[in-house]
């Protein structure tokens, strides 16, 4: 479960970057940036989703 937050939160964190290398790169490239901030939402509720599922089977622990 834990690998599965960290890959989540690193593909966050790749979606975040090329969506600014898009928006960097001019405003030709509009679609691909909206594309990479949408997918970049998607993946962050998907954390939040695993999160409360590692929760409430007992997986994670909160502090």
């Amino acid at each position: 479960m834990k690998e599965l937050i960290v890959l989540t939160i690193l593909g966050i964190v790749i979606s975040l970057g090329h969506a600014m290398f898009s928006m960097v790169s001019g405003p030709t490239d509009s679609k691909a940036m909206v594309k990479a901030l949408t997918v970049r939402v998607a993946l962050s509720v998907a954390l939040f989703a695993f999160l409360m599922i590692g929760w409430y089977m007992g997986a994670l622990q909160p502090h």
